[in-house]
C-alpha cells in the first residue's frame, strides 16, 4: 500500500508546473486534457520529485470554494515536506529563484529545516541532514 497522489489546488496550471519543475526540480509526469464532472475542460497534471513514487496532482481551482483554499489547504500550517540530500545547495538555489522563505534555516535534532511557501502560498518544510 502507498499514497500515490496528493492534491494541491492552484490558481493556474502553467505557473504551478513551472514552479514545481523549474524551481523545485520536480518532473512533469502527466499533463493531459480531462473533463470536470459536468463536462468542462480541465487538465490532469502530475509532478513528482525525481525517483519518488508519490506525486502531486496540481488541480486548478474550480469555483469560489476551491479558490478560497488556494494557499490555505492546511489552515496555515506546514502541510508538505520536501527532503533533500544537499540542503545548503537547494536552499541557495531556491533563494536565487525568489522562493519566499517564512522561516530561515535552523538545525533541529532531525536535521536542517527552513519553511517556504509554494506558488499557491502553502507552507512547506525544506528538510535536510544535520
Amino acid at each position: 500500500m502507498q499514497i500515490d497522489l496528493a492534491t494541491i489546488v492552484v490558481a493556474e496550471y502553467d505557473p504551478a508546473i513551472a514552479f514545481f519543475t523549474e524551481v523545485l526540480g520536480f518532473e512533469l509526469v502527466e499533463d493531459e486534457p480531462s473533463l470536470t464532472n459536468d463536462g468542462r475542460p480541465k487538465r490532469w497534471v502530475v509532478v513528482r520529485p525525481p525517483g519518488a513514487q508519490t506525486g502531486l496532482l496540481l488541480a486548478r481551482a474550480d469555483g469560489n470554494q476551491q479558490a478560497a483554499a488556494i494557499g490555505n489547504q492546511v489552515a496555515g500550517r506546514v502541510g508538505f515536506f520536501l527532503r533533500v540530500d544537499d540542503f545548503d545547495a537547494t536552499y541557495r538555489r531556491m533563494v536565487a529563484a525568489d522562493v519566499e522563505f517564512v522561516r530561515p534555516p535552523r538545525t533541529e535534532p532531525y536535521g536542517q529545516v527552513a519553511v517556504f511557501r509554494d506558488i499557491a502560498g502553502n507552507r512547506w518544510d525544506l528538510l535536510g541532514p544535520a
